[in-house]
């Protein structure tokens, strides 16, 4: 792999902050650490469409004793059994709990599930994480 050298600008404060979190994580070169970024800023926003085939991961946190929010989110998932692998389900606090969904299917249609599960009153915080399938 060839390396081409370019120059960016930082806003000094970022690039503090950015170097402190880069040691912290083990980085011995802050080129190597911006490379690692990019390629995860990439895959984050680059969210395939369509009907191209993906796996991934849907996490969520919920609070349960909102009135609602367990039964939206099994209809959810039940609707959703062609995409739905499996699921994990663990007791967080009394009230809260975290739910693992792991899916394989359409991107169009996994982006459709997670947006969904987002907007169910009691979720309080959602992530999909995502990979293409290649053959």
């Amino acid at each position: 792999m060839s390396t081409v050298r370019r120059s960016i600008s930082f806003p000094v404060d970022l690039l503090r902050e950015f170097d402190r979190f880069s040691e912290e994580k083990g980085y011995r070169s802050r080129s190597r650490a911006v490379c690692d970024a990019v390629r995860y800023f990439m895959s984050e926003a680059g969210w395939p469409g369509g009907d191209e085939e993906v796996v991934g991961v849907i996490s969520l946190v919920y609070d349960h004793t909102v009135p609602g929010t367990t039964r939206a989110m099994l209809d959810l998932e039940h609707d959703h059994e062609d995409l739905i692998v499996s699921t994990v389900h663990v007791h967080l606090t009394h009230e809260d709990c975290l739910e693992v969904i792991i899916v394989r299917g359409r991107a169009e249609r996994v982006r459709e599930l997670a947006d969904s599960l987002q907007t169910i009153r009691g979720v309080k915080e959602l992530r999909l994480m995502r990979t293409r399938v290649t053959p």
